[in-house]
């Protein structure tokens, strides 16, 4: 007899709480209206940024795409006779992106970053497979003034080795021999 209590007593706060919510009224929010506030760390579309200077940020060191869990960031390396290394063609195919952001996190040079714009809704899957020209932004992004090769120690126009900010002249091997 008290399973069969038990069992009309649950069936009725079942109904209770389904009456309850009955009457209330519905919260709808009009998304293309309204758009609600995002947190302010969201990770959504992925762009390539600017260091200081106005030049392309990213080195092609592949970090990105290695770090990628599904193998969505592809590129080809390059290097300009000022010693400046930069990618040939970048290209993610943010229909396999889930916006992990292991990508940004693994960036030497915060090129890569994710920002909240998180509306890429295609018909064609293939328009989702952005290039760099479709990537690359005028802007520093969230790091705006770090500058790589200001650090890197690579012999470019802006210095060269033991010149960078930060970093110790060569040392003379042979001077070290006894």
């Amino acid at each position: 007899m008290s399973s069969a209590i038990e069992a009309v007593k649950a069936l009725t706060t079942g109904f209770a709480t389904t009456f309850k919510h009955l009457f209330r009224k519905p919260i709808t929010e009009e998304y293309p209206e309204y758009k609600r506030p995002l947190p302010e760390r969201t990770r959504a579309r992925i762009i390539l940024t600017r260091d200081p200077d106005g030049n392309e940020r990213c080195v092609a060191c592949y970090l990105c795409s290695g770090a990628c869990p599904v193998s969505c960031i592809s590129m080809q390396s390059a290097q300009k006779e000022n010693g400046r290394r930069y990618a040939t063609w970048f290209r993610i195919n943010h229909a396999r992106c889930i916006y992990c952001g292991l990508c940004e996190e693994a960036c030497p040079t915060s090129a890569i970053q994710l920002t909240p714009m998180f509306e890429t809704c295609e018909q064609d899957i293939l328009k989702l497979v952005y290039e760099k020209e479709d990537l690359l932004v005028d802007h520093c992004g969230k790091d705006r003034e770090y500058n790589f090769y200001k650090y890197a120690g690579i012999v470019t126009e802006i210095g060269g080795k033991g010149e960078h900010e930060k970093e110790d002249k060569p040392v003379n091997v042979k001077s070290n021999l006894p």
